[in-house]
Formats: structure tokens, C-alpha cells, sequence
């Protein structure tokens, strides 16, 4: 099956969860929708969402939680419907 890989809009630290004490956006194996937010990236104070492409399955979250990441980095592997 075809893998596409989430990237980095822009230079930041991405986050997998939108709170420390929240769960994660998204697991590996886990079905998500087109427009689904599956991490944040943080610029100076201000988070922008990262979502799925189309509905598909999330394969492999290859970025860590709070790890800074620069734009076009690998962030998740999806696996499109």
C-alpha cells in the first residue's frame, strides 16, 4: 500500500498532544479523517494544527512530543483509504 509521510509546515516544536496531561491526537494504527488534527506545531506562543490529508490510517509517529523540528521534517507516516 502507498505511505505518505505528514510533514512540518514550518521550524517549530511539535507536540503530539494538546495538553501534558491530555492524551495524544493520534497512535500509531489509529483510523483518522481528512482534516483530522494529528499534532501541533509551536512558533512563539502560537500552535498551528497539523492534520490528515485524507482519511486514511496513521502508520508510525515519527517525531516525538515537544521535540523542534524544522519545516518539511518528518512529523507522521499515513497510509491513505
Amino acid at each position: 500500500m502507498t505511505t505518505e509521510h505528514i510533514q512540518s509546515p514550518m521550524p517549530g516544536v511539535f507536540y503530539t498532544r494538546p495538553d501534558p496531561d491530555e492524551e495524544t491526537f493520534v497512535d500509531e494504527g489509529e483510523e483518522v479523517a481528512e482534516g483530522d488534527v494529528v499534532g501541533l506545531v509551536g512558533v512563539m506562543k502560537n500552535f498551528h494544527d497539523v492534520t490528515a490529508p485524507a482519511d486514511g490510517t496513521i502508520t508510525e509517529v515519527v517525531a516525538e512530543n515537544e521535540q523542534e523540528v524544522d519545516a518539511g521534517d518528518d512529523l507522521l507516516v499515513f497510509e491513505p483509504n
